[in-house]
Order: C-alpha cells, then sequence, then structure tokens
C-alpha cells in the first residue's frame, strides 16, 4: 500500500512540474509576439519628432523593419534638435506672455469708473503758483479741471480765475515743516469726505497725472473695500515712536507711500481713517508719531487699521531715477515728475515736442506725447 501511495504522489510531482513548463514555455512565446509587434522607444520618439516637424522635413517615414537604416540617418539627429529649439521657444514665449501684462489677456475692470469719479488733490504753496503750477494749469489740469483742487497757503485772485472754486486756501502756514504740511493734508481730506467720491489721489506740485491710466488703474479695485495704492520712497517699512500719553511710549514700523509720487486711498478705507484724521484729529495723530503728512497717512492705514500698501511702480517721484523711465513706456505711467536727483537734473529722456531749455521738466513735451490735439503743441509732437 505504501508503494503504491508512493507512486501516485511521484507522478502527480511530474504532473505538475510538467504543467509549469508548458506554462512557462507558452508564456515566454507570447512575450516575444509583444516585444516583435512594439517598435523600440527611439522609433517611437522619431515618429514623434518628424509629425511634429511635417511642415520642415518632407523626408518621407523610413519603414519599421529597417533599424539599421534609421540609426544611420542624419536626419535623425536633426529632428531631436529642431524638436529641443521649438520646445524651448515655446517655452519662453509662454514665460513672456505671463510676465507681461500687455500680452497676456487683460483682466476685466472691476469697476467702470470715470474721472469724475477720482477727487484730485494738489498740494503746493504761494511762491510756487507761478513757477510750478502754471505748468501744470497748462498741461493735465487742464484736461481735468473738475477732477482736481488745489490745495494752497494763500490767496490768488489769478488761480480763482482760472479754476473758480476749486483753489482752496487752506490758511496753514507756508513753512515746508511737518506741521505745515499736516495741516493741508487735514484739510485735503475733510474736503474729499465732503465731495462723495470714489476715490481719493493725492499728488505734489511737481507731478504729471496720465488720467487715462490712472482710471485703468483705479478701476481693478473696488472703492469700497480697503485699498491704498502707491508707491514708497524707502526701502524698508519706516521706524517711528508713538506717543501713547503719560510719557508712556513704543516703536511702530510701517509702510507709507511717500507723497512725492503721489498716492490713492479708496472710499470705502477713507472713512475708517475718520477718528484719526477728520477734523483736527489729523495733526493730533501726526503729533503722535512727530513725523510729515504722507508718513500719518501711511500710520493710520498700515499700523492703526492694518491695511496693507498696494505697491504700483506706475508712480514717480522726484526720488528716484527719472532717467530710467523709457518714453515707450510713459502713456502706461499714473505720474512723472522732476527735479534733482544726486546733484543732477532729474527728469525723463525724451526726444519732445519741445527742447530741454523750453521744457526742463519734460511736462510740455509728455503732455503733447499724449495729446497731440493740444492747441500749443506743434504739429509734429506725435
Amino acid at each position: 500500500m505504501l508503494k503504491t501511495c508512493g507512486k501516485r504522489f511521484l507522478l502527480s510531482i511530474v504532473g505538475a512540474t510538467f504543467t509549469c513548463l508548458v506554462v512557462l514555455f507558452v508564456a515566454q512565446l507570447q512575450q516575444r509576439n509583444q516585444v516583435e509587434a512594439v517598435p523600440n522607444g527611439r522609433e517611437v520618439g522619431m515618429r514623434s519628432l518628424q509629425s511634429l516637424e511635417s511642415h520642415d522635413t518632407q523626408e518621407p517615414q523610413r519603414s519599421q523593419s529597417d533599424p539599421q537604416q534609421q540609426d544611420s540617418n542624419p536626419e535623425q539627429g536633426k529632428g531631436f534638435s529642431a524638436y529641443f529649439t521649438k520646445l524651448t521657444r515655446s517655452r519662453r514665449e509662454a514665460e513672456k506672455t505671463e510676465s507681461n501684462p500687455e500680452v497676456a489677456t487683460e483682466k476685466p475692470p472691476m469697476e467702470d469708473i470715470t474721472p469724475n469719479d477720482i477727487f484730485i488733490a494738489v498740494k503746493t504753496t504761494k511762491k510756487f503758483h507761478q513757477s510750478r503750477l502754471e505748468l501744470l494749469l497748462d498741461t493735465w489740469i487742464s484736461r481735468n479741471v473738475q477732477q482736481t483742487y488745489i490745495f494752497t497757503d494763500g490767496e490768488d485772485e489769478e488761480l480763482k480765475k482760472r479754476i473758480g472754486s476749486h483753489a482752496i486756501n487752506t490758511n496753514c502756514s507756508a513753512a515746508h515743516s511737518r506741521q505745515a504740511l499736516s495741516c493741508k493734508m487735514a484739510v485735503e481730506y475733510d474736503k474729499y469726505i465732503e465731495s462723495g467720491k470714489k476715490w481719493f489721489c493725492h499728488v505734489d506740485d511737481d507731478n504729471y497725472v496720465n488720467m487715462r491710466t490712472l482710471v485703468k488703474l483705479l478701476s481693478n479695485y473696488p472703492h469700497t473695500q480697503d485699498i491704498y495704492i502707491g508707491k514708497p520712497s524707502l526701502d524698508r517699512p519706516i521706524e517711528a515712536t508713538e506717543r501713547l500719553g503719560d510719557n508712556l511710549m513704543r516703536p511702530v514700523n510701517f509702510w507709507f507711500a511717500t507723497g512725492g509720487a503721489g498716492f490713492c486711498i479708496s472710499h470705502g478705507l477713507a472713512l475708517k481713517m475718520s477718528p484719526w484724521a477728520s477734523g483736527g484729529h489729523f495733526m493730533n495723530t501726526a503729533e503722535k508719531i512727530r513725523l510729515p503728512d504722507d508718513c500719518t497717512i501711511g500710520y493710520i492705514i498700515e499700523s492703526v487699521l492694518g491695511v496693507k500698501l498696494i505697491r504700483s511702480n506706475q508712480f514717480h517721484s522726484h526720488l528716484e531715477n527719472l532717467q530710467q523711465v523709457p518714453k515707450s513706456e510713459l502713456h502706461k505711467q499714473v505720474t512723472l515728475s522732476y527735479g534733482m536727483f544726486e546733484n543732477k537734473r532729474n527728469a525723463i529722456i525724451m526726444n519732445g515736442a519741445f527742447p530741454v531749455e523750453e521744457d526742463p521738466s519734460r511736462f510740455k513735451s509728455v503732455h503733447c506725447l499724449l495729446y497731440p490735439d493740444t492747441p500749443w503743441c506743434p504739429s509734429y509732437a506725435v
């Protein structure tokens, strides 16, 4: 009986072994057939390259059964090179489109605003009415009289004849002190709140304002939300000491947009500033940190209200090198300026309608570039 069981066990082992060998042999045959049916990766790659380069390479596709002839084909290296050249070019064009907002599809404006929605405050002093203000009145203000309000420190009948009630005597000191500057800013703020307009924008008497670009910029932001936009003059937050009373003080630091380049504040944010800016509160707030008007604006918005400055390189002051602004980009700027920079004349460089001797600020030339239909612009100003 044991012998019979042993024989059966041995036969079962032999049968199982034979079955495994048959299965392995069949599987190997199927794998070999699949390998022969699929072309090698290099051949597939060349087909893709040749299809991409079909407009450049008109050579007919070779048979799959002649790999030696394909390997010896000099056009194959050219195909790889052309493919990667095209890939690199496409990637560069995509990066250029992403980095250039003019090339990329522009976002639709968030709000449909007009110049009448903007309150532009120009801060000046009586001694600069002729040397600075006349230039602005002849150029950009001439096209935006209804939106522009001039805040000065003395009566000027000639100025009133030109812009009427938009010439505002603040009765502040003519000195260029932080107290006098804050006094004028306080009046600017109150007059803006009275106007009820959507945007408050402040500039100095050495700024050129491009209203078209300003409207386009502000239309990207809702005026009911907290928007503070401009350009800082420092490369770091300003550090100050906040006086809390009873000889108590604490350090504060915040960003602010320089008034020399101009800045804009939404109506929603301006209303929130009221406890620290309306009436005589603005001057009291300025005394708490003992800094000028534009710094006080930044202190209220950033340090007190916690709203961050939105930086825009479209604003420019005399504190930067204006010669770096190319003529081809002038129409995209919101403000321009002029003055002295590192003891040299600082103004944009352009071959405009007027020579530098007649137009040292270049504002007349810029105005003729933007508005060639201006009566006093030469006919070749375009």
